[in-house]
């Protein structure tokens, strides 16, 4: 079963209530609209597969890759053999960069292989990764970053009265965080993902001024996100649990931070790493470390359902993110929406879900 075409494409959707628009932004610019770049891979047996690169505010460079490098690259191989064509595309393209657009995009590639390989056996990705432990799945509320603390108080109690046992703050002002404990209670657990602003000495001093706030896990906090070390020695100095590897692009470094011994959670991002090819990778890695992985799954597409079956697969303690934005049609249709904090497994061949050609044709930009 040969690849014949590899396209990209470009959605905006606008929001459509409840206070996203008052969001502030990562990557430089607002987030006016909640964009993704989806990959549709056709096969000359008929079968489409669909996958989700990282892109966010880089997206054009990752559209670049994927129509200018990869599409002629893998067109003609052959669909089935994901491992070997994921690994050749790799080594070719290692110059590039190891992280970035080049492996945002072939992340997007690997996932729709994993859906053909799934639609062509007639099974969902999960049983091709074993079969799934969990019917459904608990999610979290991942909020975006609101920046007032009337606005997180505001849509912790939104996400609360709409099922979910959880909550993630994107915030960095203390204000805002005591806000969403306040609006919370005591009992609901709370992440704070603060994104890498910190110094290994800044970071030590606020994991320690949190704790009193008992966070569920502390996200990113120390600057640059590759340091390992600075992780690790933080880790050993808190009481207030890490987690981190959204920003790992490849096995090494998940492996080296599983032995430096730097999170207590690890949070690969299947657009980001290398698909579910990786994906899988990291969980077998992790639970050889007993180290809990909860996957980075702050997306609408393909790249949440990658995150979705892996998760069904692999976790003991079921948990995953759930991107709490109120947009104006989702991607995926209203099947695949958490249902009071819960998501269920679904059963359909591949991914077992296609992006709704209806929502294409209306948001579609490039």
């Amino acid at each position: 079963m040969k690849i014949t075409r590899l396209e990209s494409m470009v959605l905006r959707i606008p929001y459509s209530s409840g206070g996203s628009d008052e969001a502030s932004a990562w990557g430089g610019r607002r987030w006016e609209t909640a964009d993704a770049l989806l990959v549709r891979v056709e096969t000359d047996a008929g079968i489409v597969g669909w996958g989700e690169a990282f892109g966010y505010n880089v997206i054009p460079a990752t559209k670049a890759i994927l129509d200018e490098v990869v599409a002629p690259l893998v067109t003609g191989r052959d669909a089935r053999a994901i491992e070997p064509l994921m690994l050749d595309a790799q080594q070719k393209l290692h110059i590039f960069g190891r992280g970035g657009p080049v492996i945002y995009a072939l992340s997007g590639l690997d996932i729709a292989l994993w859906d053909i390989a799934g639609k062509a056996a007639g099974l969902p990705v999960h049983r091709l990764l074993g079969g799934a432990r969990h019917e459904e799945l608990p999610c979290y509320a991942s909020l975006i970053r609101y920046a007032t603390p009337d606005g997180v108080a505001m849509n912790v109690d939104r996400a609360l009265k709409a099922g979910f046992g959880a909550i993630k703050l994107h915030e960095i002002d203390h204000g805002c965080i005591l806000a969403a404990r306040g609006a919370a209670g005591p009992r609901v657990p709370i992440m704070l993902d603060v994104n890498c602003p910190w110094t290994l000495d800044e970071a030590q001093r606020q994991a320690d001024m949190l704790a009193a706030m008992d966070p569920e896990w502390l996200e990113e906090p120390v600057w640059p996100p590759e340091d390992i070390d600075a992780l690790a020695y933080l880790r050993s100095r808190t009481r207030v649990r890490l987690a981190a590897g959204e920003n790992a692009a490849t096995m090494m470094q998940f492996s080296q931070m599983l032995s430096a011994g730097a999170v207590d959670v690890l949070q690969p991002s299947p657009t980001k790493c290398g698909g579910i090819s990786t994906l899988r990778q990291v969980f077998t890695l992790a639970g050889a470390a007993n180290t809990r992985v909860v996957p980075h799954s702050f997306y609408d597409g393909p790249g949440f359902l990658a995150a979705l079956h892996c998760a069904a697969a692999f976790q003991t303690t079921p948990l995953l993110e759930w991107r709490f934005f109120d947009l104006e049609t989702p991607p995926l249709g209203p099947d695949m929406q958490p249902r009071n904090g819960r998501i269920r497994i679904p059963d359909g061949p591949g991914l077992g879900a296609d992006p709704d050609p209806r929502v294409i044709e209306k948001y579609r930009t490039a």
